[in-house]
């Protein structure tokens, strides 16, 4: 059995839908609020619904049930700005879980993200050594409260006891179906669906930075479906541990992006660009990049969708449906 924080988030709802496929039992702890967050788990059949603060207790009553908790969960939201808010969900819900699996020798896979990269001049390498770790700056409290977490658990590995498996996550740019509740945070292409639908060009910000051309900055966009992929790898895999970039390896532009979509669809592009906000305009990444090659180096050797067919799957046989989840 499975226990999957998160589990009718975004990434999580997608890992269920795998599991659950290949005939797994999975327990889901998430919070569904009052929108249709519910819809991302109603094609699949799951053990049990937790709330969050019945998390301990449940994970205590059921502690040799469980094969690994797989924490996906988190205030994701790069504009949250309540501290004290991300510092409990992001920080301290991890710290329990981590602690909970290495009191009970239970396996512990856990998202961290390429939001602690900052601006990116200190690079993008996922190195998890006390010098690499420090050198990284977020820009923003979900950033800096994900990194808190990769520097506690890496000063952890000294301190027995210890999880049997132990590895973070840096998700890139992630998009594909069951994304919908996000508001903001959504990828562009779903937060712009319906107005691109409806016949409306697709809007991109103009580029603040010398030298890049509007709709020229760059990013790692990585599939659901990749990223649902290598969790599935590492619970085949128990003897991997470490902090690990999830991306294509990859960047491609805002307008890859813009005419991948039209592609899809059939018609011709539509793009327009728009002045970016002057308070995004300074804490903006005009590049980010996920370096593969410790991913590949522990044994992960499967190759990620490209864009353009990563579009197309989700614009085919989801966003066009009229039943978009997945």
């Amino acid at each position: 059995m499975y226990y999957v924080t998160g589990g009718a988030g975004f990434i999580g709802s997608n890992l269920v839908a795998s599991l659950t496929e290949h005939g797994h039992e999975v327990v889901v702890c998430d919070r569904f609020g009052t929108d249709d967050k519910w819809r991302n788990l109603a094609h699949h059949e799951v053990a049990d619904l937790i709330i969050p603060e019945r998390s301990n207790q449940w994970l205590d009553e059921h502690r040799d049930e469980i094969d690994a908790v797989v924490h996906m969960g988190a205030v994701s939201a790069t504009t949250e700005t309540d501290v004290d808010f991300i510092v409990e969900q992001n920080v301290r819900l991890t710290l329990d879980l981590y602690h909970w699996c290495a009191r009970n020798e239970c396996r512990f896979i856990y998202a961290s993200s390429a939001a602690t990269y900052g601006d990116g001049s200190a690079g993008f390498r996922d190195d998890d050594t006390a010098e690499g770790l420090a050198r990284l700056h977020p820009l923003n409290p979900y950033g800096w409260s994900k990194h808190v977490v990769d520097r506690r658990i890496h000063r952890l590995r000294t301190r027995p006891p210890l999880p049997p498996q132990c590895v973070g996550l840096k998700f890139f740019n992630v998009y594909g179906p069951n994304e919908y509740h996000k508001g903001s945070m959504r990828s562009v292409l779903a937060r712009n669906w319906s107005e691109i639908a409806a016949g409306a060009p697709l809007r991109l910000f103009r580029s603040t930075a010398a030298g890049v051309p509007d709709g020229g900055q760059q990013r790692d966009f990585v599939y659901v479906r990749d990223c649902v992929d290598v969790l599935l790898w590492l619970l085949k895999t128990p003897h991997i541990n470490g902090l690990f970039n999830i991306g294509c390896g990859t960047p491609r532009t805002w307008l890859d992006l813009g005419k991948a979509v039209f592609a899809a669809m059939g018609v011709p592009p539509r793009i327009e660009f728009i002045d970016m906000p002057a308070s995004l305009a300074s804490r903006y990444q005009n590049y980010t990049a996920a370096p593969l090659e410790k991913l590949r180096e522990a044994g992960y050797r499967t190759a990620f969708t490209s864009l353009e067919d990563g579009i197309l799957d989700y614009v085919t046989n989801y966003l066009s449906k009229a039943d978009p989840y997945r």
